[in-house]
């Protein structure tokens, strides 16, 4: 068994997806027999360590500062006892904790990690990055196109006119840099489009703009080192939404889940080699969701995303992929853990 330091909350707007992750992740350490260290972020950056971190957190989620009272740590500042643990399990999504950050501050402390390292980090959460990884590797998108916002304030007819004639409508606007569908907005008009820039200008100040497509959501999970293995697909169905927003990943009732996907064999073994191909396209390590449309009328497969921390609750997607593959949660995160050590001893 190890003593195993788990890292939640963090400065990102996943900043309750993250408690919610972690309170699922420790209880099913716990239950496997491993000693859990649990470390919580601040939504303004401060390290707490020692008694209930998580507790702390949560009940103090709406305030501005993510605890009750003083912090346990000064600002910024690691715990010391992050050089006495075995392994870290890092659930932070989003900025600060899923782009290489964190991971980081890790290789520089000589600490085994679960998960992607710094470099496939940075690359699976920069959209605009990542999907030029993809088009190098030849793995089929959708159009898309990118802007800064110092481009769009300063020429915004000019930009309308390229992406209305490039994408057409509807199409998709989202933060280069956020994750969890965070500041994603569908856009059906020039009117739309506009104000979808200037709320996704605010919020990073590089953002990328997707063609709109009729499409399922595939999506399937992937874990492993240097031979990774693909679960089986699943489908994701939305209940709230014209699509597949935060609001309908996070709140009750907003998906559905369907696994397997009901789709041809071939289809899915296409999905399956093509997120093969994705994760190792980018250097990933331990696990990732890489996300897929599939085109309705053509049955066209079109690779999405990765995401190289997701959802981690026992009935995230990632981790019911794994079950409906015959990997139960518990195992799923010893098995994780142990790649973990496989990887930093093979960087020795």
């Amino acid at each position: 068994m190890y003593r195993v330091m788990v890292l939640f909350g963090g400065r990102s707007g996943e900043h309750e997806v993250s408690l919610a992750s972690a309170r699922s992740v420790i209880a099913g350490l716990e239950r496997a027999g491993h000693e859990v260290v649990p470390v919580g972020i601040t939504r303004e950056g401060r390290w707490l360590a020692g008694g209930d971190p998580l507790r702390e957190l949560e009940a103090s989620a709406g305030g501005k500062d993510g605890t009750s009272g003083p912090p346990t740590l000064a600002a910024h500042r690691p715990p010391a006892e992050i050089g006495s643990v075995d392994v870290v399990f890092p659930v932070l999504h989003g900025p600060y904790g899923e782009d290489g950050t964190i991971q980081g501050l890790l290789e520089l402390a000589g600490v085994p990690y679960v998960g992607a390292g710094v470099l496939a980090s940075a690359v699976g959460m920069d959209k605009i990055t990542m999907k030029k990884v993809f088009a190098h590797h030849g793995l089929p998108q959708v159009r898309w196109v990118e802007l800064t916002r110092k481009r769009w304030r300063g020429c915004r007819k000019e930009a309308l006119r390229e992406l209305e004639e490039e994408l057409g409508f509807p199409c998709f606007v989202k933060p280069s840099n956020l994750g969890s569908s965070v500041g994603i907005s569908r856009a059906t008009d020039p009117e739309g489009l506009a104000a979808a820039l200037d709320a996704a200008a605010e919020l990073d100040r590089r953002i990328i703009v997707e063609a709109g497509v009729e499409a399922r959501e595939i999506e399937v999970s992937v874990l492993g080192n240097e031979d990774p293995e693909v679960s089986v697909p699943g489908e994701i169905v939305v209940r709230r939404g014209e699509f597949y927003d935060y609001e309908a990943k996070y709140s009750e009732g907003g998906m559905e889940l369907r696994v397997p996907a009901g789709i041809p064999e071939e289809t899915a073994a296409e999905i399956r080699r093509t997120a093969r191909i994705a994760y190792e396209a980018i250097d990933a390590a331990g696990m990732a969701r890489v996300d897929f449309f599939l085109e309705r009328g053509t049955d066209r497969v079109l690779l999405n995303e990765i995401n190289t921390i997701p959802g981690f609750t026992a009935t995230s997607v990632y981790s019911r992929l794994w079950e409906a593959s015959g990997l139960p949660y518990e195992r799923l995160l010893e098995r994780l853990v142990e790649l973990a050590l496989e990887r930093h001893a093979g960087k020795r």
